[in-house]
């Protein structure tokens, strides 16, 4: 995904008109958030990632549709990163019950279908993880055996019009000090482009953010 929107992003290509990149709290295509300093001073010696900026712009928007009900809405920063927003019951403000920052640790290119499908059923889900000196527990469907989650997610940019990519992914959490926890993303990525699966496992760490630790300044 990081790659793709790179691509996206310094591509050259006339805009096309398309559906509009949704919007919510603030967050926007073009736009700019300002995170809250002392939140990230707090958590810098803790986290896996660092060097977090404070000022990060929105370059891409993705939208994910988890069931009638749920939808997530990510906005991809210049930090290598996204903000992400989950929705229950509605798309306006009142609905928002989530919000997280996450930041992409590794991508990893997968060449064959015997690589993906060793991937989907053996590299993603697990009851714990262990990652970077860490143990980190699974958040989804927690108990027991558990394929990765399912999901379509369509990007928006600039100049390009709407496009889709598979996803399976599992998420896990791991506890840092005063309640706070550390998140761990691991997914496998689908794209067809020119007919052609472009596959990839991303793995991306993440926190939890209240209204008051950041804020929209454009």
């Amino acid at each position: 995904m990081l790659d793709w929107i790179k691509q996206k992003v310094s591509g050259t290509s006339a805009p096309e008109k398309g559906p509009a990149a949704p919007e919510i709290l603030g967050f926007r295509l073009g736009g700019a958030v300002e995170l809250n300093e002392l939140k990230l001073r707090l958590l810098d010696d803790q986290l896996i990632t660092d060097n977090i900026a404070k000022v990060q712009l929105i370059q891409a928007v993705g939208m994910v549709k988890l069931d009638e009900s749920n939808t997530v809405l990510r906005y991809y920063t210049d930090d290598d990163g996204y903000f992400q927003v989950l929705l229950s019951g509605g798309l306006q403000e009142e609905h928002v019950s989530d919000v997280k920052l996450f930041h992409f640790f590794d991508t990893l290119g997968v060449n064959t279908d015997q690589d993906w499908d060793e991937l989907l059923k053996n590299g993603i889900s697990h009851s714990t993880y262990d990652f970077e000196g860490h143990c980190f527990k699974r958040v989804w469907d927690s108990v027991g055996a558990c394929p990765p989650i399912a999901m379509t997610e369509q990007t928006f940019t600039v100049d390009e019009p709407p496009s889709e990519t598979d996803q399976f992914a599992m998420l896990y959490e791991r506890q840092l000090n005063d309640g706070m926890f550390e998140f761990l993303l691991i997914a496998g990525e689908e794209k067809i482009v020119n007919y052609r699966a472009e596959r990839c496992q991303v793995i991306s760490t993440g926190i939890n953010l209240s209204r008051a630790d950041f804020e929209i300044i454009g």
